[in-house]
């Protein structure tokens, strides 16, 4: 392995440095997306109670969206010297200079919530959801309450070129193949925010004779579904009845939604991929335990039968 911690026949010095390498010592430098949705907030939110909750001094840079502001951030926590580093890649690819720089520091690096396409020794382990299967979920929940009918999807894509827009996308493509009275008619991204999805749903809205043409939305995430939620009903029409809607992540809000009829389903993304990622880092630098390369979190489908608002009061302090 490349990284200092574990490297065969340490000496005996490294050997009491890293055995004695408590968590309270660890600096960790995080950098995030941004907080362009409620689950990144609470993604953020639970990172910074994990660090805390652990004794682990937590460097926090927000990029804003940008992957500059995101090679920046890895490279000020390189030449700080951090432990290790989590980041939360905005998207998949032009990571391998800057991992290498990690690489060559003997810095790990664990991604978070997404993943790259850079090489595999470029990191520690990757703590994700299966985003294929986020997607497939949210197809087939519309696969079973569609039926045989004919049904005419507009489709509001996450950040373009992001790990859970492809992923999601595909998943969901997936699950509805097969099925020829489903067909994705129109698909924008709507970059993951509530503002996008409401823009881009009122294109959809106007291109689709008012929305008559509309069986149902799919949204890769619940914060562009709320936003078009919002010009659903400005349109005159019933989200939830007159269009279907699904979405991804289930955050407090989606809640309200589907508590008031307005939303019919969506598949959970928990916000804690902290707590796996520092627990897979505190065993690798304390005791040398090298952890898979994909740690898999879970996802849970979640619909109006569910309780929502139950489930609302359990999720609203978590920083969403």
């Amino acid at each position: 392995m490349f990284f200092k911690s574990v490297l065969a026949g340490a000496t005996m010095l490294a050997s009491a440095v890293f055995g004695a390498t408590a968590a309270s010592a660890l600096t960790v430098g995080f950098s995030q997306i941004g907080s362009e949705s409620g689950w990144r907030a609470a993604e953020t939110t639970v990172t910074k109670q994990e660090a805390e909750r652990r004794g682990i001094d937590l460097k926090f840079a927000d990029a804003q969206q940008k992957q500059e502001n995101q090679i920046k951030a890895l490279r000020s926590f390189i030449a700080q010297g951090v432990d290790a580093i989590l980041l939360a890649p905005v998207v998949e690819t032009g990571w391998e200079s800057v991992l290498e720089e990690a690489k060559d520091a003997e810095i790990p690096v664990i991604l978070l919530d997404r993943t790259v396409s850079a090489s595999d020794d470029l990191y520690l382990t990757a703590v994700t959801s299966d985003l294929v299967h986020e997607g497939r979920v949210a197809g087939q929940w519309l696969v079973e309450n569609v039926g045989d009918r004919a049904c005419n999807i507009v489709e509001l894509q996450g950040t373009t070129g992001s790990s859970p827009a492809i992923a999601r996308k595909k998943g969901f493509e997936e699950a509805i193949a097969g099925h020829d009275n489903l067909k994705i008619i129109r698909s924008q991204t709507g970059d993951f925010t509530r503002t996008k999805g409401k823009e881009v749903m009122e294109s959809f809205l106007k291109a689709e004779n008012g929305g008559a043409n509309i069986c149902a939305l799919y949204a890769h995430n619940d914060d562009m579904a709320l936003g078009a939620i919002q010009a659903i009903k400005e349109a005159g029409l019933k989200p939830g009845e007159d269009i279907l809607v699904v979405s991804i992540d289930a955050v407090p809000d989606i809640f309200k939604a589907l508590d008031a009829g307005e939303a019919n389903a969506t598949v959970e993304l928990t916000p804690n991929m902290a707590g796996p990622a520092f627990d897979a880092l505190e065993a690798y630098l304390n005791d040398g335990v090298v952890p898979p390369k994909w740690i898999q979190t879970e996802s849970k489908l979640y619909t109006q039968a569910d309780d929502p608002m139950k489930v609302y009061e359990e999720k609203k302090n978590l920083g969403y």
